[in-house]
């Protein structure tokens, strides 16, 4: 190619970029995201969570807890109607889910992937990780438990709903605990694939339904999730009348469901799609050492990611005048 040429060439499109330093639009086209595009997304997302405020995170936790019974109602009232037919019962169990997820509160399969992909990524520490995986569960839990003893103690529930609530946790005891660790392992692997395509979406329809599809099919292939299955237990132990421990409940039923989900998630996603990447990490931070990975309380906008101002407070500095 000649000079002239060169120099008469177009120039390639800069690619467009978030406050936070990840790509708002693909770069080679507009409306659809690269591979490495998307893990740039799922970075910068996670990096503004994981460094969240105890108390935020604790009582977004509680508030998506308690939005399962949503899905554990709308399951219930599903399975009474259609007791012989799966794909009908299961139509409503998304419901809590959607609610969860478009309004951005804290649920423990969903800090699975981004979190994870910051430690391994050294763009956040494992003890942080571990901060945020313990307060969202806890919060989670009880936010399940508040739904579950109101579901316990009124009427919310017909009879027949109630007691196809009830037998959830029965047919789940009876599978046997490697049974429900692997249709737990396949559901924690889904819900982390709605956090990657939810990312790659650019609208709220796509996203929905990639929500209630993913979740639908977890009801229908009869797989499990931690914080439902936790609504489920609790329901059953503060209703009584069954043959049921707490602590068998939680050996037998719940621990599979919590270890299956995390595995799917962590290790079924994460690693591979770590594996894929090419390790290019935005926004252009400090990456941690070792140390800092495994012993630090380090990572998330500390590491001064510039966060957008409100407009107003732009508009106020301008009225004020600079400080004195």
């Amino acid at each position: 190619m000649s000079k002239e040429q060169d120099l008469s060439s177009p120039d390639v499109r800069k690619q467009d970029r978030a406050a936070s330093g990840a790509p708002k639009s693909g770069w080679a086209v507009s409306d659809r995201f690269s591979w490495e595009e998307i893990h740039q997304r799922v970075l910068a997302s996670a990096d503004e969570e994981i460094a969240s405020e105890s108390r935020e995170l604790f009582f977004s936790g509680i508030t998506a807890g308690f939005a399962i019974i949503l899905t554990l109602i709308g399951y219930a009232v599903g399975s009474a109607y259609f007791p012989d037919n799966a794909f009908l019962a299961a139509l409503l169990y998304p419901i809590g889910f959607m609610y969860i997820i478009m309004g951005r509160y804290q649920l423990y399969t969903e800090n699975t992937l981004p979190p994870v992909k910051l430690v391994l990524t050294r763009l956040a520490s494992l003890p942080l990780l571990l901060r945020l995986w313990v307060i969202v569960l806890v919060a989670n839990v009880i936010g399940a438990a508040i739904g579950s003893l109101i579901l316990a103690n009124t009427h919310v529930l017909s009879q027949d709903a109630l007691n196809m609530a009830l037998g959830f946790v029965s047919h789940g005891v009876e599978l046997g605990w490697w049974d429900i660790f692997f249709r737990a392992l396949f559901a924690g692997w889904l819900v982390a694939g709605v956090v990657w395509l939810s990312t790659a979406a650019r609208d709220t329809i796509s996203r929905l339904l990639i929500i209630y599809f993913v979740f639908y099919m977890i009801a229908v292939c009869d797989l499990f999730h931690v914080v439902t299955a936790a609504s489920e237990v609790l329901l059953v132990v503060f209703h009584g009348g069954l043959s049921y421990s707490l602590l068998q409940l939680f050996a037998t039923f719940w621990l599979p469901v919590l270890i299956g989900n995390t595995v799917g998630g962590v290790m079924a996603f994460s690693f591979m799609a770590y594996a894929q990447s090419d390790q290019k990490r935005y926004p252009e931070v400090r990456v941690l050492t070792m140390r800092e990975v495994l012993f630090s309380m380090k990572g998330g906008r500390p590491f001064d990611t510039p966060r957008p101002r409100p407009e107003w407070t732009e508009k106020q500095q301008q009225n004020d005048g600079p400080a004195a």
